[in-house]
This record gives structure tokens, C-alpha cells and sequence, in this order.
């Protein structure tokens, strides 16, 4: 018996490579039903195809909608009788969001409020909503809209009881090869005769694979409590060190070129601030960061104060394991992804 038993579970932005990873994980079990929320139509007919070819007998659990979470009554209309939500919808590429930054507020910062509003007026159970380490310390327009969505989740938990609608938020790194990722760009130019662009050979990036990005949701769905920040442990590795694994794994005669660092991106990225340190609970493999529950009136803090603080540190991309070569290859050899373009790889 799955988590999800009979119940129906809505997916924003289902298209993508997270929503794809949660079909192939969930369609086969005895969930009752998945919808995916999208704005793009194309995407949608490719997906209901794939799924019809693959999984035919159990395709028809899928139900698509078109909308945009910037339209609220799109929203609420793909969501008369959802048990569960797993908010993906974003802007998530650091330059476009750079040069149309207003587009990101609308999508990553007003679409979360509209999905959360919808969530609770429909008594949604729960809605796990997707953020970045880029919301940490952010010096972008994706990062600071992410964060900026972070402090929405949280200020609406505050004001929903949790026995009606439980809200958490995941933090997460690089999915490695999800939809738009420098990875499968890489294969690409070794294909095609032509070298690996890097930006800076010593920037740091957190790694992570979709399961393991499907996974840190499942937790949160399962352990959070409403107003919590889950931050799943993940390993880092260079630049460098990535496009070179890439590399004598697709062996090619041409060289690494470095370009620059684009618009907007960080030498490492921190997955949990100093500041949230203050309150956040180290759970083994993941962090817990819970919503501050005090209110405005800080009266009362003036005779009773709280000067206790956690004893952790702040996680980034330089402080946490740093892969080598060797232990890149062999992470992106347990994607299927990457097998299968090895095989058509060794083929050609």
C-alpha cells in the first residue's frame, strides 16, 4: 500500500522532470489518481502518449489540466477533489529570470500564493511546495523570488490550522540531467565534435538525482510539520570536477572550455544559512528548519527572553563531501538517463 492509497494527488508544473519521475514512481501503485497541472499543451499531449505507450494499463489514472498558477481560477479549477499537492511549478532558469525578473515574481512568488489559497480553500490535506538552494543568501532574481516564495509557504501556515492543510517547503540542490540542467547540454556538444562549456572550473554545485529529489518530497510529505523548511544532506562536487566525469564517460578528444561566469550565478551555494541554524534540527540525512512561531507582539520577549541556540553550522557546497572524479561517475552512472546515452554512445 502506497502513501498515497486511493487518494488523488495534484502535480503544478507536472511536465517537467520532477513530475515525470513521480509517474514513474506512483502510477503503478494503488494511488487513485495523478493530475498534472501545466500551460503548455504540447508537453501534456507528448506526456499522455509516453505514458499510453509505456504504461497502458495504468494510464488512465493520469488527468491533465491546462492553467497557469498565475490565474487562481485555473488553479482552483484542477482542484475540486485533491487530497495531496506537490507544487513544482517555477521559473527556474538563473539567467532568464536575470533579464525578466517581474516574470519570476509572478510564477514562483504570486503562483505559490495562488496555489496555497486554493489548497486551503478546497481543504487540500497537504501541499508540499519545491524551493532551491538558491533561495539561501540569494544574489539572483530566481533565488530571491524563491525566496521570497519560502516566506510566503511559511507565512500561510500560520494561518491555516494544520489539521486541514498541512503546508511544507523542500530544499534541494542540482538535479542532475532534470529538464534544462548542464548535463545533457554537455552530451550534446560532445556529439556534436564540439568542446564542454564551463563558466568557472572551482564553483561549487550541490548534486542530487530526481529519485533522490522525489525522496526528499516523500519526507517531507510523510515527517514534515506544517511550516517546516526540509533540506535534504546532499554531497557537492566542482565544475570541473563534473564536466571531466562527463567527459571520460563520453570519451572525447576536444577540451574543456571555460566561458564565465553568466548573469546572476554564485561560486557555491548554501542549502542551510547561519541564521536558520538559530532553530533548525539536524534529522541524520536531512535538516529540519521549522516556522517561527512567535507573533508581531514582542512585548513579551522583553521579560522573557530566548538567547538558546543549535550548535550547527551553516551547509554549503564547500563544507559538505566533495565528490572526486571517480565518485561523479559513478553517481551519474546510477541514472538511467546516462545509461542509456552510454549504450547509444557505444552504438553509433
Amino acid at each position: 500500500m502506497s502513501v498515497f492509497n486511493n487518494n488523488t494527488l495534484l502535480i503544478t508544473g507536472g511536465t517537467g522532470s520532477f513530475g515525470n519521475a513521480v509517474l514513474n514512481r506512483f502510477l503503478t501503485t494503488d494511488i487513485g489518481e495523478i493530475r498534472i497541472f501545466s500551460r503548455d499543451e504540447k508537453k501534456q499531449d507528448d506526456m499522455r502518449h509516453e505514458f499510453q505507450s509505456k504504461l497502458p494499463g495504468v494510464s488512465d489514472k493520469i488527468k491533465f489540466f491546462i492553467g497557469d498558477v498565475r490565474d487562481i481560477a485555473s488553479v482552483k479549477n484542477a482542484m475540486h477533489g485533491v487530497d495531496y499537492i506537490f507544487h513544482a511549478a517555477a521559473l527556474k532558469q538563473v539567467p532568464s529570470c536575470e533579464f525578466f525578473p517581474l516574470e519570476a515574481v509572478k510564477t514562483n512568488v504570486l503562483g505559490t500564493d495562488n496555489v496555497l489559497t486554493a489548497a486551503i480553500d478546497e481543504g487540500v490535506k497537504t501541499v508540499i511546495c519545491l524551493s532551491t538552494d538558491k533561495a539561501a543568501y540569494p544574489v539572483n532574481a530566481m533565488g530571491t523570488s524563491k525566496a521570497m516564495m519560502e516566506k510566503v509557504i511559511v507565512a500561510k501556515s500560520r494561518t491555516v490550522s494544520p489539521d486541514k492543510t498541512k503546508i511544507c517547503c523542500t530544499r534541494y540542490g542540482n538535479v542532475m540531467c532534470s529538464r534544462g540542467s548542464v548535463i545533457p547540454l554537455w552530451i550534446e556538444q560532445i556529439k556534436a565534435g564540439k568542446p564542454i562549456t564551463i563558466t568557472e572550473p572551482k564553483m561549487t554545485r550541490f548534486i542530487m538525482s530526481l529519485d533522490e529529489a522525489v525522496e526528499l518530497v516523500l519526507f517531507a510529505f510523510e515527517n514534515g510539520t506544517s511550516g517546516d523548511i526540509l533540506v535534504q544532506k546532499a554531497p557537492a562536487c566542482t565544475i570541473g570536477v563534473l564536466a571531466q566525469a562527463v567527459k571520460e564517460l563520453f570519451p572525447s578528444k576536444d577540451e574543456i572550455k571555460v566561458i564565465g561566469i553568466r548573469h546572476g550565478e554564485k561560486i557555491f551555494e548554501t542549502l542551510l544559512t547561519n541564521e536558520e541554524c538559530a532553530g533548525a534540527i539536524d534529522l541524520g540525512s536531512f535538516y529540519r528548519v521549522p516556522c517561527d512561531k512567535r507573533d508581531l507582539n514582542y512585548d513579551k520577549y522583553f521579560n522573557d527572553g530566548d538567547t538558546k541556540r543549535d550548535t550547527l553550522t551553516e551547509f554549503n557546497s564547500t563544507n559538505t563531501e566533495l565528490l572526486n572524479v571517480e565518485q561523479v561517475k559513478a553517481k551519474l552512472l546510477t541514472l538511467q538517463y546516462i545509461r542509456d546515452e552510454i549504450a547509444a554512445w557505444g552504438n553509433k
